[in-house]
């Protein structure tokens, strides 16, 4: 499998993809920092698709095959693109970034290697199943955490969370 995007949400889909002990799972982003957490929390491959070969790298992981199953977590055009791109015949695309423009879905090529597309946010069906997930110790949500601030830093907290490139940010805390 692989997972393409290495911010909170891949990297909280890699914390759960591990429940299901897929031999592979390729993390794939621009950044390298996040990639190395994606290393830290069981990534058995990392590919840095800054240089558009991304598919390529992918493809030689697999021995040409694709993935079974590519997990879009981004929400941008060119990532659900490679997702389209990295999944094997008969595999699946889990599109769970949250795409604010249009993408193109090529079905001129997806419909004859019977690729199957799920989207899916959490919503209050599978809220029920993250909590007991959380609550039993299986998953622990503060591994995603790499800054606290104050209420009273708030406008820190904002600036240190949109240039989370530079600062490593993935999930900021704000506590009263």
């Amino acid at each position: 499998m692989a997972i393409v995007g290495s911010g909170p949400i891949g990297l909280a889909a890699l914390l759960t993809a591990e429940f299901y002990s897929p031999a592979q799972i390729i993390m794939i982003d621009i950044d390298d920092k996040r990639l190395e957490v994606a290393r830290r929390f069981g990534a058995t491959d990392t590919i840095n698709s800054a240089d558009g070969k991304a598919a390529d790298k992918v493809k030689a992981l697999t021995g040409g095959r694709g993935v079974d199953t590519a997990i879009e977590a981004v929400g941008v055009p060119s990532t659900f693109l490679l997702c389209q791109d990295i999944v094997a015949p008969g595999g699946v695309i889990a599109n769970i970034g949250v795409h604010g423009t249009k993408v193109d879905l090529h079905l001129e090529r997806l419909w004859s290697a019977n690729i199957a597309i799920t989207t899916r946010l959490v919503d209050t069906v599978t809220t029920p199943m993250l909590l007991k997930t959380v609550q039993s110790g299986k998953i622990d949500p503060k591994l995603l955490i790499t800054h606290r601030f104050k209420l009273d830093q708030i406008l820190d907290a904002y600036e240190t969370f949109s240039h989370a490139a530079t600062t490593g940010a993935l999930k900021v805390i704000i506590a009263a």
